[in-house]
Formats: structure tokens, sequence, C-alpha cells
């Protein structure tokens, strides 16, 4: 009588990740099959992982999931924050602690996992998530491959090769390969249980967009508050954004190093702000805000990602928590006199708003947005459209 072996064989680990300092971290691979290369980070979110893989600012970035069950939700065609599914703005990779279970959500269009394979990102789960946060917080965000083979079968040589050779997020601008081809207009407003989203038919002012990588539910919130809303690319001119004759303009979030992308964009931004036209920007937006204004910004050591941040406003005194993806900060120090410093995260100090004396300019670090994460700091969309009624003469709207 043959007796079976199958309980002692070793199941082939069909994924990997493998960080610039040759660490190889074996794992189940899900998603697409392939290999991609990033800087690992880690979210804290408890929910909403299909909005933070399509988030733009995750572009050249793997997200490692803290929380361990994701998946349940699902995926659906509503829940993605990139303008154009079909370039694939987002984060490269993802990781996950557990196997992904099969959605129980009403919403659900269809299993995560196919989803991932659908947008063509390369994934793994069955590693020791807490492990790798640890790593991070300890040594910083690692450049690293993520690749996925269902024959379990990795030249590892060469892909220590090519984690070691990435150079990294610095000196990135990453901005390009995100933002939209052309001008569009957005009129979408915010989702509503039962109805879905809404569309803004009657606006009253218009917003120009300048897109770096924005999410969806900024614009919808922009749109939500009356504004018409006019979409550009990275690189258009202030010529040309002052030709669009705007109530406002906005600076949106995006990916990589402000620094590198402030090589076309703070010109740009500088001109803008002699118009004296209400600005208002986002994350990197924010971060190039300041660069345009005497500013500087830094590396950070691990970077601030996910749902719970807690964040200061000195404007009002108060605390709210807030959404935050972001490896730059805006270095407080090299604040010009002509600026002031707004918001300060609670968890290190680090900068999170500035704006400019006398001026209707202003930007935070966070995303008010949210999508996902709390809706503490939606106020600031009615703080900047407030600026544009005030100069048309018109009643401020109650910001909270």
């Amino acid at each position: 009588m043959t007796q079976s072996t199958a309980a002692w064989t070793v199941t082939p680990a069909t994924a990997l990740l493998v960080l610039a300092d040759g660490t190889e971290i074996e794992g189940t691979g899900l998603g697409a099959e392939g290999i991609a290369v990033g800087e690992v980070c880690f979210n804290t979110a408890l929910t909403g992982y299909q909005e933070i893989l399509t988030d733009p600012s995750y572009a050249g970035q793997i997200v490692t999931f803290t929380f361990p069950h994701i998946g349940n939700v699902g995926a659906n065609d509503e829940d993605i924050e990139d303008l154009t599914p079909a370039a694939r703005a987002g984060a490269v990779g993802a990781v996950f602690k557990s196997d992904l279970t099969d959605p129980s959500n009403h919403r659900a269009g269809e299993h995560l996992d196919a989803w991932l394979k659908r947008r063509g990102m390369v994934a793994m789960c069955g590693i020791d998530t807490r492990a790798l946060t640890a790593l991070i917080r300890e040594k910083g965000m690692p450049n690293a491959v993520i690749a996925h083979a269902r024959d379990g079968v990795f030249d590892r040589a060469e892909l220590k090769r090519r984690a070691a050779e990435w150079p990294g997020l610095v000196g990135l601008d990453l901005a390009r390969e995100v933002t939209s081809g052309q001008s569009s207009t957005w009129t979408e407003t915010p989702w509503r249980l039962g109805d879905g989203y809404g569309r803004q038919d009657a606006p009253t002012m218009h917003i120009v967009a300048i897109d770096y990588g924005v999410k969806r539910n900024i614009l919808r919130l922009l749109a939500g508050l009356g504004a018409e809303v006019t979409v550009v690319p990275a690189t258009t001119t202030a010529e040309d954004v002052l030709a669009m004759h705007p109530d406002g303009i906005f600076l949106s979030n995006g990916p990589g190093d402000p620094a590198a992308t402030g090589d076309y964009a703070v010109p740009v931004i500088r001109e803008l702000l002699k118009s004296d036209i209400p600005v208002f920007g986002i994350c990197l937006g924010h971060q190039m805000l300041a660069l345009a204004l005497g500013a500087r910004t830094v590396k950070m050591h691990q970077g601030h990602h996910g749902a719970n941040h807690p964040v200061k406003d000195h404007t009002t005194g108060k605390v709210e928590i807030v959404s935050m993806n972001h490896g730059f900060a805006v270095d407080s120090a090299s604040l010009p006199d002509t600026v002031e410093e707004t918001h300060v995260s609670l968890f290190d100090g680090s900068n999170c708003g500035i704006a400019v004396k006398g001026r209707p300019v202003f930007s935070v670090q966070q995303h008010p947005e949210a999508s996902p994460g709390p809706q503490d700091s939606h106020y600031l969309f009615r703080r900047f459209v407030n600026l544009i009624r005030a100069r048309k003469g018109e009643p401020a709207l109650a910001e909270r």
C-alpha cells in the first residue's frame, strides 16, 4: 500500500518581495503575474483598500496593509480614484497578511484578486506584515521588487539586482506619468447612498485644477460646492491657466519628489500667485506651493500613510483625524516670514499646512477629501470656496 506524502509537501512560494539590501520575503502570489519595482511603505487604514491602490500619489510604491483582513468587501467600479483607470495610475504592488476571502458586501462587483488581475497589479499575501512594518519603522522605506509567478520559479539574483539598482523616489518626477493627457471638464458630485454620484449642472464658479495626480473625490467635493472644474495637465503654463479666467486655482496631490516636479511646476505656480486669484493645494500641491514661496522639502524616514493621523489646525485650535499619504514633507524651519504654519502633525510635529499672510493662498499636506478616511477636514474645501465667494462679494458658507 502506497502512502500519500501530500501532507508532507511544502507548497513553493509563488511570490517574492526582494528588498534592496538582499532580504527575500516569500509569500503567495495574487493579482497579475510579473515583476514590479518600487518603494515599500505601509498603510494603517482599516478600509478603503481599492481607493488606496488607485490613488495616483502611490505611483512608484508597493503598499503594505497593516490591517490583516483585506478583500472582504470585494471591488467595484465606483471606488477608484485615478482619473483614467486604463492608465493604471496608482500603486505598483500590494502586500497583504491574510488570504483574500470572498466578498460579503452589497456593493461588491467582483473578487479583489480578479480586480487586481484586471488592473495588472502584482500582489502577494501570507507574510508577517507586522514584521515588515517594524522593519520600515526602524530602517525607513526600502526600495524593492515584488514578483509573482504561479510556478514559483524566480531568477532571484536578477530580482536582487533590480531592487538594488532602482534609484528610488528622490529626484524622481512621477507627475508627468500620472497626469491627464489633455484638459477636461469635471462635473461629478459626491456619492450618496441610494443615489450614487450626482452631477453639477448649475455651477456658480470656475476652478482650474492642475493635475499632478489628482484624486476623483477632490474634484467631486469641489463640484459639490458649486464649481465647474477644468482639469489641466501638470505641464500647463500659467498663461494658459489664466486664459481660462478661473475664479480659483487648485494644485492637486500627486506622487514622486516635489523638488523634481517643481522644476517645471514651481515657476508656473509663482506666476499664478501674482494674479491674486485664490489658490488651494493638497499633498504634492502643498509641497510645491511651499517651494514656490521659498521653502524647501525633505524626504521622510517612513512617511505618513493611513486614515488615522491626528492633525492640529492652528487657525481654529481644533484637532482633526485625517487621511495622509506622503513620503516627502515641507521643512517648517524653511518657511519664510510671509508664510504662516496652519496645521501640524501630532504624531511627529511635521508641517501639514501653510497660508500666505494677507493673501487668498493656502495648502495642506493631508488629504481632506479622504476616500478613504474620516471627513474631519472637509471644511477646507469650503474654506477655499469662501475665498472665491469673498472675491466675488458673496456671503461665506459655514465651514463646519
